[in-house]
């Protein structure tokens, strides 16, 4: 051939896959020029937490398109480095969450081809573009069907916060959903009534008071709160909004005057995740000078999470009869009382004998007869 030569040896050799299998354990340790993670960082943040747990990333959040290409190679490298003893997790994640797909309507003319969606109108019973008739169908948003939405078209006419807002509520986050601009007003519609609930529209000012709020606000904050978090836990974000939903319901009836600030500042804080910027104008607002993000999240009072009182089906020989409400926690006696008086009971029970009563805690009261 050409005779003898030199030649540099090449050490960039793996594919692209190699480094996007195991960039999160990279995370734990981006700076370290020595290795490519230190054993400490990468057992603090990813190792086992017990016999039964493999360890790993605690969430990834990824489509299912992933289940076939990254996560199949991110587990085999995982795999290669736990044997060689680099990393102390056997598995890349602990939990994996495919979120739905997005869809929306796309139009096809008479060659079977896609045209761009946001060019169709629809007149007569119809769908044209550019003055032939085309098919409306339906399927996932992206750029091969041409009926992708710019979130920036929709950030410039609504709001960063709307368009977040409305993404987490159109529907369960592992489910695909459709996607409808027209909808999207509803999303600003809350942001709006939790905006004026707080501020003054005429002057820009806090509307909050420190008048505290009545028990049934109160337990309908902390019911919020419950619900708001288990939402987030277990990423039904469209449940936790509805919650914040029904919230503002009640605060915009109930007080017109002015909002109580043991039950604002945990609104705002509660909103944040979902609408942060809104959250944090509201939170400045109230008189606060540190960033909401530095505030602690709000936790359920869990005296507030049980019923003042218990609605109780009374029977007689099995039948129902009548109910009472009694407050929660009511003793035996006075349950049995209560049933006693209430008044259609009292009818079955006149001029009758008695032969025992069962009481099922807060549940049932029966009346046997003789």
């Amino acid at each position: 051939g050409e005779g003898p030569k030199v030649y540099r040896r090449e050490l960039s050799i793996m594919p692209q896959w190699a480094g996007s299998c195991w960039y999160e354990i990279r995370y734990t340790d981006p700076d370290n020029a020595e290795r490519f993670v230190d054993p400490a960082n990468e057992r603090y943040w990813m190792g086992p937490r017990g016999a039964r747990d493999p360890g790993g990333v605690d969430l990834y959040v990824g489509g299912v398109e992933h289940a076939v290409l990254h996560l199949l190679y991110a587990r085999f490298w995982q795999k290669v480095l736990h044997d060689l003893g680099l990393v102390s997790a056997g598995e890349p994640f602990r939990r994996l969450v495919n979120q739905g797909y997005v869809e929306a309507f796309a139009y096809t003319d008479e060659r079977g081809f896609h045209v761009p969606a946001a060019e169709v109108t629809e007149r007569d019973g119809g769908y044209w573009w550019r003055g032939q008739a085309v098919k409306r169908e339906y399927g996932k948003m992206g750029k091969s069907l041409k009926n992708s939405v710019s979130p920036e078209e929709i950030r410039s006419a609504y709001g960063a916060d709307t368009f977040r807002l409305y993404s987490m509520f159109s529907g369960s986050f592992e489910q695909s959903r459709p996607w409808d601009t027209k909808a999207i007003a509803g999303s600003q519609r809350l942001l709006q009534r939790i905006w004026r609930s707080l501020v003054d529209e005429r002057t820009g000012a806090s509307t909050v008071v420190e008048t505290p709020a009545d028990e049934e606000t109160l337990r309908l904050l902390h019911r919020t709160i419950a619900g708001v978090r288990t939402g987030i836990e277990s990423l039904r974000f469209n449940t936790s909004i509805a919650r914040i939903t029904e919230l503002t319901n009640h605060l915009t009836s109930a007080y017109a005057d002015g909002v109580p600030r043991e039950v604002a500042e945990p609104l705002a804080l509660l909103l944040a995740p979902f609408a942060p910027h809104l959250a944090e104008e509201l939170w400045s607002r109230m008189g606060h000078q540190h960033v909401l993000a530095h505030a602690p999240f709000p936790v359920a009072d869990p005296a507030y999470l049980t019923e003042a009182t218990v609605t109780v089906p009374v029977q007689v020989d099995g039948k129902l009869r009548g109910t009472v409400s009694v407050p929660a926690g009511s003793s035996r006696e006075d349950l049995e009382a209560a049933a006693r008086d209430e008044e259609r009971v009292a009818r079955h029970l006149a001029g009758q004998k008695v032969r025992r009563v069962i009481v099922v805690g807060e549940q049932l009261v029966n009346f046997v007869l003789e």
